[in-house]
């Protein structure tokens, strides 16, 4: 396939990262872009000198959103740098594609954004079937762990606190922990204690029980 550098770069990296285009090819359904970085150097995450001794180099393999319902990958030289001041403790760094991809990821971040989505949509089977009709192609489980990963979301302090279902399990008692003024879950508590010690709070026994704040004389 023809590379046109300016048409891929503003086709793939546009507003992501300074990166050069060098080949593009297309075999069996899938389309291959072959990038490097095109910063002269770059600052160590540690100390924050800036450096531009080239170290050794490596590629990453990631795969990207589908185009035309073929397969997309970016395979990206990354170059490691030294280093030069004495009293900084790591010796090499990578230079950073952040807005291109995680550190050790093999998805880029569009992509793994689309995964998200489609596991908080769907979750496990169906979201795998989803994906597979998409291009994705990954697994039940690749969309679990993406959405295990997601920040959790943000809870002011609850008032009153509900108990909903408990069991028992290897010695444990589970219970999950829910906001009693709007039924909203909070967590999967292990018993009142763990509640009371996670929340501050005071335990009402024994038919609602709901979890109260102390009184301001006990705060």
């Amino acid at each position: 396939m023809q590379t046109n550098a300016p048409f891929w770069d503003s086709l793939v990296f546009a507003g992501v990262d300074d990166v050069d285009v060098e080949a593009v090819s297309a075999a069996f359904g899938t389309v291959e872009v072959v990038a490097r970085g095109r910063a002269v150097g770059s600052a160590c995450p540690d100390c924050g000198r800036f450096s531009d001794r080239v170290h050794d180099r490596y590629q990453r393999r990631l795969k990207d959103l589908p185009l035309a319902e073929q397969g997309f990958v970016i395979r990206l030289t990354v170059r490691r740098f030294i280093c030069g001041a004495a009293d900084c403790p790591r010796r090499t760094f990578a230079e950073p594609f952040s807005r291109l991809a995680a550190p050790h990821a093999r998805f880029t971040t569009r992509l793994n954004h689309a995964l998200e989505r489609v596991g908080l949509a769907l979750a496990g089977r169906a979201g795998a079937r989803l994906a597979a009709q998409l291009g994705f192609g990954v697994g039940r489980m690749t969309l679990i762990r993406r959405v295990v990963a997601l920040p959790g979301p943000r809870f002011s302090t609850p008032r009153v606190l509900g108990v909903d279902d408990f069991a028992i399990r290897r010695g444990q008692t589970y219970s999950i922990t829910l906001d009693a003024s709007d039924d909203k879950p909070l967590a999967i508590e292990a018993v009142a204690e763990r509640a009371r010690a996670r929340y501050g709070h005071q335990v009402i026994y024994p038919a609602a029980l709901a979890i109260s704040s102390p009184p301001a004389s006990a705060r």
